[in-house]
């Protein structure tokens, strides 16, 4: 179920405590994309959205979603007081709806060439459009069984065999498909998808990434060579349709 945004003009898909699991921009407006380089620290990041968006006469509740960096994985307990200090930013710009995070997000660890600590890689927001064709970004999503909120179950746990990846990569785009429905989209729509992950997927890429996705591999698919947050996890994928991709100093 869409959850109604009007003060940032999207509606959103509930998620957990920390972001929302996708956001879709209402009629008359439209998804816009900005990747930042280099990337700052993630206080300073918050300060480039914030001056940004102001900059462009838009108010902080346009901000649809986020896409950190962080420097290793973190253990589950590690991820719930890393989203603290996050979550309390997001809290003081009065972004919430009601106690709903609207904002999606990805969260992941670059392998090689780590950062030296949390950072902000990208965000997405809302700006008035004349395009007819709704735009939308999804949160990242890994390989984890459905479930309710706080509920984490990890399919193929520790298992990066061929087989066990087969099941995580499996899980993973039947959960993205289902957020595709719900925006509702299919995966004709996506300009953009994002894999992360620092196994090889060649030998699932054309059997059951590409035939799944069907014709978004028109666009190619984007490897991050990255792990998910939670160091249970080894597989994550993220998509968005947006009109507009941005790159802005960092």
């Amino acid at each position: 179920m869409l959850i109604e945004n009007p003060k940032g003009n999207f509606k959103f898909i509930k998620g957990r405590v920390p972001f929302s699991l996708g956001a879709v921009a209402d009629s008359g407006y439209e998804v816009v994309h900005v990747t930042l380089n280099p990337l700052p620290a993630l206080a300073a990041g918050f300060d480039l959205v914030e001056n940004h968006l102001h900059g462009l006469g838009r108010p902080l509740n346009a901000l649809c979603g986020m896409e950190l960096r962080i420097p290793k994985p973190l253990s589950y307990q590690g991820f719930v007081e890393f989203n603290q200090g996050y979550i309390e930013k997001l809290t003081s710009w009065k972004v919430h709806v009601g106690d709903l995070n609207p904002v999606a997000r990805t969260n992941v660890a670059i392998e090689v060439e780590p950062v030296p600590g949390p950072s902000l890689y990208g965000f997405s927001f809302t700006v008035p459009s004349h395009h007819q064709q709704k735009t939308f970004v999804l949160s990242g999503v890994p390989e984890l069984k459905p479930g309710g909120i706080g509920e984490r179950e990890v399919v193929a746990p520790g298992d990066i065999t061929l087989s066990g990846m087969h099941q995580k990569v499996d899980q993973v785009l039947a959960s993205v498909t289902a957020l595709l429905q719900q925006v509702p989209a299919t995966w004709a729509d996506p300009t953009t998808i994002d894999i992360y992950t620092v196994h090889d997927f060649h030998p699932l890429l054309e059997t059951t990434v590409l035939r799944r996705i069907k014709s978004a591999n028109l666009h190619g698919i984007h490897w991050h060579y990255a792990r998910p947050p939670v160091s249970d996890s080894e597989f994550e994928m993220d998509v968005r349709r947006v009109y507009q991709e941005l790159i802005l100093a960092g």
